[in-house]
């Protein structure tokens, strides 16, 4: 690993590039200085081709699978190494210019394009540089995607190869000198982690360190001070997320210890009307001569108005399952009120009393927290007067939680479960993953027995309702594996 990272910080050589090339990727094997076994070599072989200034081809060297042939054009997955002459290297995974075989088991998961996506978002941010300096394909199977337009032109110097390579590329990273280790040895890893193969032991520290780094960008973990920033710059926030990642649970903590509980929360369903959030006229329940009379009685906003008027203090009004109701008809003119960085006012159709009156608008000392459940298909999504109006945050299961509640078997099945989404789920998928919560001990239930009561009837679920047919046998097998714990 040293020698490949030396070669990489000096200037390129084309004359000397293809032998040095090869002699530092061959050093990656073995015990003796090596990061990987030897048997991993027996899958893979290391294709650097020479060029000198007569050459018009684009220098590179590249692992790629032992199947293929020793020169010319090559198939699937392959780490490359793109040299150049008034730049830093490209560091970069590449799908051979003959297709995914043989490896289109992994290309085409779609764990494979999730990972590379989660390796260039991590190496982003560790990087100095004032510009992006990573970047992945959506789909890695997509070669007939160029690398976009923007992206050539920030990197001009690459352009040589983004104009032969550029639907091939599906992720890589500039070698600038303060990220090109990581860079280096995560695209490595990644590569041969794809592959069945891990590091030498005495590396696995650092392998698992970069894989949990790069693995938050998988699924990030939300703090309530992050989910509080949010609420005081944008004022409406939803806060969304699979089944049992605690959505309801840090909304309330916000509202306790954020807000010192100067608010409530309601519950949204089906049935919620537009006089029960605004507000309108309800029957008046006691008797009369002159028989059924109406009054005017606030709903659930109007009286989260009043409050944060009267207190005159930050005032939280926390909506749970907010996707369950129709909320076109819910919110209604209202709507036009919803702006995070003005003040609107809306005519009411009647007298709310003081401090509201006939005038409605939303202090700015009033602020929205709405939950919403991913894995909720019965609903619509929100249209785009309603989303633009709100800031959504994300909320994914938490492996800390579960290592600190949880017990042996829940651990290994919770870490299972998060593999199988994580490797096969499609996007629309993903977001279904289930939450912590059905992995950790309470009081009067233990760890295994939540999950046979509360996840098994979950993901036969998904699978009944078709929501997981991608995988659906991977998650039958996994079903199959708790009911007999």
């Amino acid at each position: 690993m040293e020698e490949l990272l030396e070669l990489l910080k000096q200037p390129f050589d084309q004359d000397t590039w293809s032998d040095q090339s090869r002699k530092a990727l061959e050093s990656l094997f073995g015990s003796d200085g090596g990061r990987y076994e030897l048997k991993a070599k027996s899958d893979i072989s290391l294709r650097t081709p020479k060029f000198n200034a007569a050459s018009s081809g684009v220098p590179f060297s590249a692992i790629i699978h032992e199947s293929n042939p020793e020169s010319g054009g090559y198939g699937g997955m392959s780490f490359v190494i793109f040299p150049v002459k008034d730049g830093k290297p490209l560091i970069s995974m590449v799908v051979g210019t003959q297709g995914l075989s043989p490896d289109e088991h992994i290309i085409g998961k779609p764990g494979h394009s999730r990972k590379m996506n989660a390796i260039c978002k991590w190496l982003n941010t560790e990087s100095q540089s004032n510009k992006q300096i990573a970047w992945a394909k959506r789909e890695a199977v997509r070669t007939d995607i160029q690398v976009p337009d923007n992206v050539k032109n920030e990197y001009s110097e690459y352009s040589e190869i983004f104009k032969k390579y550029g639907d091939v590329i599906y992720g890589f990273c500039v070698a600038e000198d303060d990220i090109v280790e990581k860079a280096l040895k995560v695209f490595l890893d990644f590569n041969f982690q794809e592959r069945g193969h891990t590091t030498l032991s005495k590396f696995q520290k650092e392998y698992e360190r970069n894989k949990s780094a790069y693995f938050n960008y998988l699924m990030p973990t939300t703090k309530s001070n992050e989910l509080t920033d949010l609420l005081n710059a944008r004022k409406f926030v939803i806060l969304q997320g699979p089944p049992g990642t605690g959505k309801t649970r840090l909304a309330n903590e916000i509202l306790e210890k954020g807000y010192k509980n100067n608010g409530f929360a309601i519950q949204f369903h089906p049935n919620t009307t537009y006089e029960n959030f605004i507000g309108g006229l309800f029957p008046n329940t006691e008797e009369s001569e002159f028989g059924l009379k109406f009054q005017v009685k606030r709903g659930h906003l109007l009286k989260a108005i009043a409050q944060a008027i009267e207190t005159k203090k930050k005032t939280l009004l926390i909506i749970d399952e907010i996707n369950r109701a129709d909320l076109s008809k819910v919110l209604g003119e209202a709507i036009y009120s919803l702006e995070p960085h003005d003040t609107r006012s809306i005519e009411l159709p009647y007298d709310f009393s003081d401090p509201i009156n006939k005038t409605m608008s939303i202090p700015e000392n009033l602020h929205i927290l709405g939950t919403m459940n991913t894995a909720d298909r019965s609903i619509a999504i929100f249209d785009v007067a309603i989303r633009r109006r709100f800031a959504f945050i994300d909320m994914w299961p938490n492996p800390q939680v579960v290592e600190k509640m949880g017990n042996a078997d829940t651990k290994a099945a919770f870490e299972k479960l998060l593999g199988i989404f994580i490797e096969y789920a499609p996007t629309e998928s993903f977001a279904l993953i289930p939450g912590h919560s059905y992995f950790i001990e309470y009081e009067n239930a233990d760890a295994v027995t939540q999950m046979k009561t509360n996840l098994i009837p979950l993901l036969k679920e998904y699978v009944n309702q078709g929501y997981v047919t991608n995988f659906a046998d991977a998650i039958h097998a996994y079903i199959q594996e708790i009911e007999q714990l």
